[in-house]
């Protein structure tokens, strides 16, 4: 029992110990599957705070033989699949902390300092081994195993640092991923190796160092996508508990499109609850420049579309060209792709779509773009509030107004050609409505698709709204085919005054006109 090899568990018992435990202990049954398999490599790789120390924490203290964890496991799921004590307490385990040794060295020092802590140890628990070079990390595993018959399991967190803290020095990464793959690689003493960080295994041209992994990732999370944040019926089940609003703490936090899998930001999820009120608890552990420096760089489009992303909108991108660091960027889709991976964005598997996430993520884009020098975006911003009130107003001539105002301010990012292009506008132009509505776009009401259904929430008196656009029509068509298509019905659960509002762009005045009603339900 070591620092290294063969931990005794301590860190995962300190998150059964926490207030809030959320139990992803089968992931062990994924991890059991692999075992002395070619598909014993995995990486994972997902946003900070998401979890992945503690899954790593986890395996930890599940495969190491310097473990007595029965116990801990008793009353978690894996506890009840017929294999469980096959693999409890059986292996050596190695675990390794990169940013512990990247934060006590210089570089590639670190390389050194790993293998000469991990050789402290096996020469010392080993002592019955005859070393052929006592000096050499790779061949003392080697002559280990062969002596003993137990392979090792490594668990590697944080692995991608360097290319996080030294993102331009090429030859330290290089070097970094040789030493990897000599120690991982082909090696019969390797029963598993799991790795943890933000980016997925770091590209050199056509081929990656470390091929064997098989790389799951917030673009790609194969089987592992319910292990990635906190579901939704796990959400549930907290905010019953908590006696929190399931429905704001899904505005707040959900919105991560993991293959079908409805993901929560956990760290979120977990403040809210034990602090009893919501807010931009994930986001706040960061400036803003941690997102201003990518959203910022000036690749054709790339600031359309982080406007059309602000304003409810999907994006289509290629994510097959990011190179998997922080520095190489070709087009606006590397920038798109890393943000995904950074946990700014969604992606949708099966669309190849991004989006903004929630409204937590939201507010991060918008308060950033207010001090990155983006006027006329900002200008928008702020007249929403005043859109918001001469909507509740009814005041048709000062909202036509207010939306030709911010059009015009964004006539370069914001070009109409049809309905969606006005529905863009439009969504940026009440971006502040979403403090006190859920906004719905396109919500399919029976007899056809209303355009934007703002939803008043709970404890809020303000009436509910429909939007229905119209490009190069009538307003006042607009508002028959609210009435003719009853998309009042597609407002559930809700009784009260409507506001049924329609709007269209002429594009020969290049105008905007409205009409607003008032409708019961």
């Amino acid at each position: 029992m070591g620092v290294y090899l063969n931990p005794q568990g301590a860190d995962f018992q300190e998150a059964l110990n926490s207030e809030i435990y959320v139990d992803k202990s089968e992931l062990i049954e994924y991890t059991n599957k692999v075992l002395r398999t070619k598909q014993k490599y995995i990486c994972v790789s997902r946003p900070r705070r998401f979890g992945k120390s503690m899954a790593a924490e986890m395996l930890l203290a599940y495969y190491s033989c310097g473990c007595d964890s029965k116990e801990m496991f008793r009353k978690l799921k894996i506890a009840r699949h017929p294999d469980f004590e096959k693999h409890l307490n059986k292996y050596n385990v190695i675990h390794i902390n990169m940013v512990d040794f990247l934060s006590e060295s210089h570089n590639m020092e670190m390389i050194s300092e790993i293998q000469k802590s991990i050789l402290f140890e096996i020469t010392d628990e080993f002592s019955d081994v005859r070393f052929y070079d006592s000096k050499k990390l790779t061949r003392s595993l080697k002559d280990v195993f062969a002596k003993h018959s137990i392979p090792f399991i490594f668990i590697i967190d944080e692995w991608d640092c360097i290319f996080r803290e030294h993102q331009n020095d090429t030859d330290a990464q290089k070097k970094y991923l040789d030493f990897l793959r000599n120690l991982l690689k082909d090696q019969s003493y390797v029963a598993l190796a799991y790795m943890t960080g933000i980016l997925p295994i770091k590209k050199y041209g056509k081929h990656s160092a470390l091929n064997m992994f098989t790389e799951v990732s917030m673009t790609d999370p194969r089987e592992y996508a319910e292990f990635t944040g906190f579901t939704e019926s796990e959400v549930k089940q907290l905010c019953d508990e908590y006696k929190m609003p399931f429905d704001e703490t899904k505005r707040w936090y959900d919105g991560y499109n993991l293959m079908g899998v409805s993901v929560y930001n956990p760290r979120s999820v977990v403040m809210s609850m034990t602090g009893g009120y919501f807010n931009n608890y994930w986001t706040s552990t960061e400036t803003y420049e941690a997102l201003r420096v990518y959203i910022e760089m000036n690749f054709d489009g790339l600031k359309d579309t982080i406007i059309e992303l602000l304003a409810g909108q999907k994006a289509v991108i290629d994510t097959t060209t990011f190179s998997n660091d922080m520095v190489t960027f070709e087009t606006k889709d590397d920038v798109l792709t890393l943000l995904v991976h950074l946990g700014y964005l969604t992606y949708d598997f099966y669309t190849k779509e991004v989006s903004i996430p929630n409204y937590e993520i939201s507010e991060q884009f918008a308060s950033t773009i207010k001090v990155m020098g983006w006027s006329e975006v900002v200008n928008s911003l702020k007249l929403s509030d005043e859109l918001l009130k001469s909507t509740l107003n009814c005041d048709e001539e000062k909202v036509a107004g207010l939306i030709d105002k911010v059009h015009s301010d964004n006539t370069s990012i914001l070009k109409y050609n049809d309905e969606n292009s006005l529905s863009c506008v439009i969504s940026l132009a009440y971006y502040s409505a979403r403090k006190i509505y859920t906004i719905e776009r396109e919500l399919p009401t029976g007899k056809g698709f209303a355009d934007l259904i703002f939803r008043p929430r709970k404890n809020n008196s303000n009436p509910a709204m429909i939007v229905e656009l119209k490009y190069d029509k009538s307003a006042g068509g607009a508002i028959e085919q609210i009435k003719k298509k009853q998309y009042a019905d597609s407002l559930k659960d809700y009784s009260g005054e409507i506001l049924i509002v329609g709007i269209n762009y002429n594009k020969n005045t290049k105008k905007h006109e409205c009409l607003i009603e008032k409708i019961y339900k």
